[in-house]
Parts: structure tokens; C-alpha cells; sequence
């Protein structure tokens, strides 16, 4: 089945040994910027109080700063509190703030807006702004008013808010899509015990039927007539032979995701061409089956052969079970990509009586089956007594 999946999209696809690369790559670029982002700052052209560092230890200073950078994929909010700190040593060292540290933080607080719950993203983009604003007063100049001070802390803010924004949609969107696979999995495997249930149903509930009405009527003339008790133990071994035979089909058919190569040479499942046997079998139990065929026969797509034999068959079952008549009649008519399948006795069981036994399991998953199929069913009364089952399958 996962031949049948879409392929992630190529960044899951990435190990993560390439993802910890590329935090390194960041790393070293985030260094690099913070080289050029000092050599004005820190240099006596600039007019700044700070020191005057040589290249060298400016390069080697940056690369420290940036160093934290390279574990941020594993550990970000350990790297966001780190390069929030050295955030506030540099302002303080500078007279002003250095805006690569506050473009990293952005985009960390990005990054755990979309892999972090909410409550962990809230807390982080606060503190970062506490400290960004906390800078903001710290580096102010004496020439620079209070609207100034107000329009930063607006921009810091919306730096903040928009990364956050961003990543928190990933996230959300993420989640939107595992819980809609989630969803899909619950309804396949809702699909598939239906199935299941629907198949050993099918298989099980006729033959212990026959069993049961045959063994019965074998303890009725047991000490009158032993040709009737023959009779009834070859019907009671045919339906549990058929029986096994089917369950194996069906357990086989279970397995087939996990073991393809052993299901190869499985038995394929019942068809149409089994409905003379039924009769046979429905024969020894004492219905006979007349079944008659109209139209051009040929091969049926293997769920229509399948799907048309299990109403044929719990149909009769029905027969031998409620309508308390020893006859019934198939028809089976090819029409040109249809098949038309009808099951009729004169009984006298009712719609409601056929119903009960099997807590209605039969008509409604005879119902079931044809509308998997975009066909169409009815079942019930004759207008002049008995029963009719009658499904129009595309075929």
C-alpha cells in the first residue's frame, strides 16, 4: 500500500544530516555578517565610544557570537536565550544595537512558532521583545524624542509578530493535515472491518444455516429413516468443506497487503460459477434451486462475480431459512455493462421475518455491497406472495 502514497515533499525528504549542515552553513553566515556588521562600529571612523579591535579579533569574536547558531535546529529556545544575551552585551559594548542578532532571533522565533506548542512560541517572541525593547531604552541618544522611541518599539514588535505568524500557520497547517490523515485512518479501518464483518457474514452465516436446519432434520428421522440421515450428513460435510474453503479464501484475501507474493497463489474467490454447486448444496438441504441465465455469459470483473454470487447466496439461504417453501428460482441477465441478478420464491415469510434472523445483517449487507458498487437493489414482498431479491450491477 505505500507504493499507492504521494511522495513528501522534498524538504522532508532531506536527512537530517543535511538539515545539520545546513544550521552550520547558517551559522557561518550569520558570523560573517556579524564580521562586516562590527567593522564600521568598532573601527575610530565610526564616531562610536566602543573599543577599537583589530580584524582579527573581530572575526574571531563574531564566530563566537554565531557559534550557538549551529545547534539551533535541536535546541532553539536554548540558542534564543543565548543570542538574546549576547544581544544585550554587544548594545551595551556598541552604544547601539546590532541588527543581525535581532534578524536571527526573528527567525528562530519563526522556526518555533511552527515545531513549539503555542504557549512555548508566546513566552519566547515576549521575552524576546522585553529584551529588544529593554536594548531600545538603553541605547537611546539624547537628541532622539519619544515618537521615535514608539515607532521602534512598533517595528520590534511587527518583527516579531510577523515570523510568529508565519511559523504558527505552518504549524497549524501541519496539524490540519495529520489530523485529516488521522480522520482517513479511522475511516479505513471502518471500512475495513465493515468488510470483514460483511464477508464472514456471507460465508459463515449460510453455511451454518444449512447445518443447523440439516442437522435438525437428521435428529427428527434418525430412528425411522437412515437414507434421510445420510442425506443430511453429506449436506452437513459439503457446506463445512465450502465453508473452510471459504474462510481460507477470505483470510488469504486479509493478508494479501502484508504477503503479495504468498497471496499469488491463493485461491480466487467464489464467483458465479459456484452458483450451480449452491444449488446442489441447496438440493441436500431440501430447497431446490432453479437457476436460468439470459444473455451473452462472459467473464465479470472480479468484485461484480463476487458481489452478485454472495446475494445469490444469501438469498437462498433466506429461502431455505424463512419462506418454508422447497423451491426458488435465479435469474441471471447479461445485459450490454450491466448484470441484473433476482432471487424469487412463493413462500409466505415476510420482508420483517427475514430481516430478524442475523439481526438484519443479510438485506442490509446485500444493500451495502451493490451501492459499493454504484448499482443498484430492492428487496421484498411479491405482489402475489413470496419474495424477490433483485440487484443491477455494472458490468
Amino acid at each position: 500500500m505505500d507504493r499507492d502514497l504521494p511522495r513528501a515533499p522534498w524538504p522532508m525528504q532531506l536527512p537530517p544530516g543535511v538539515w545539520t549542515a545546513l544550521s552550520w552553513c547558517a551559522a557561518g553566515l550569520f558570523s560573517l555578517v556579524l564580521f562586516l556588521s562590527t567593522t564600521y562600529r568598532m573601527s575610530p571612523q565610526s564616531g562610536l565610544s566602543g573599543p577599537v579591535v583589530t580584524p582579527g579579533l573581530r572575526a574571531a569574536l563574531a564566530v563566537a557570537l554565531a557559534l550557538p547558531a549551529g545547534w539551533a535546529l535541536r535546541r532553539p529556545e536554548r540558542v534564543l536565550g543565548v543570542l538574546l544575551a549576547e544581544s544585550a552585551v554587544v548594545a551595551l559594548l556598541l552604544g547601539e544595537q546590532a541588527w543581525p542578532f535581532y534578524l536571527a532571533t526573528n527567525c528562530l522565533i519563526g522556526y518555533l512558532a511552527a515545531v513549539r506548542p503555542r504557549r512555548v512560541t508566546v513566552l519566547a517572541g515576549t521575552a524576546s521583545f522585553a529584551v529588544w525593547l529593554v536594548e531600545e531604552v538603553l541605547t537611546l541618544h539624547g537628541t532622539e524624542q519619544f515618537s521615535d522611541f514608539a515607532s521602534r518599539a512598533a517595528a520590534l514588535a511587527a518583527g516579531i509578530a510577523v515570523p510568529w505568524a508565519i511559523g504558527n500557520s505552518v504549524r497549524q497547517q501541519r496539524r490540519y493535515h495529520e489530523a485529516l490523515r488521522a480522520h482517513a485512518a479511522d475511516r479505513a479501518i471502518a471500512a475495513e472491518r465493515l468488510r470483514i464483518a460483511r464477508e464472514l457474514h456471507d460465508v459463515v452465516a449460510h453455511s451454518i444455516g444449512v447445518i443447523a436446519i440439516q442437522s435438525g432434520a437428521a435428529r427428527l428421522v434418525l430412528d425411522v429413516e437412515p437414507a434421510g440421515v445420510r442425506r443430511a450428513l453429506d449436506a452437513i460435510e459439503a457446506t463445512s468443506r465450502e465453508t473452510l474453503a471459504g474462510l481460507r479464501r477470505m483470510l488469504v484475501s486479509l493478508r494479501r497487503a502484508e504477503d503479495a507474493e504468498g497471496s499469488a497463489h491463493a485461491d480466487p474467490p467464489a464467483g458465479l460459477e459456484a452458483v450451480d454447486r449452491l444449488a446442489e448444496t441447496m438440493a441436500l438441504a431440501g430447497v431446490a434451486v432453479e437457476v436460468r441465465r439470459w444473455g451473452q455469459l462472459r467473464p465479470l470483473p472480479p468484485e461484480i462475480d463476487l458481489a452478485a454470487f454472495r446475494i445469490v447466496q444469501e438469498s437462498v439461504t433466506n429461502v431455505l431459512r424463512h419462506a418454508g417453501v422447497g423451491r426458488c428460482q435465479v435469474h441471471l441477465v447479461y445485459r450490454e455493462g450491466e448484470l441484473d441478478v433476482e432471487v424469487v420464491d412463493d413462500g409466505c415469510g415476510s420482508a420483517s421475518g427475514r430481516r430478524a434472523a442475523g439481526a438484519g445483517y443479510g438485506i442490509s449487507g446485500m444493500r451495502e455491497r451493490v451501492a459499493l458498487l454504484h448499482g443498484r437493489f430492492s428487496a421484498g414482498p411479491r405482489t402475489g406472495g413470496g419474495f424477490r431479491v433483485a440487484a443491477r450491477l455494472p458490468a
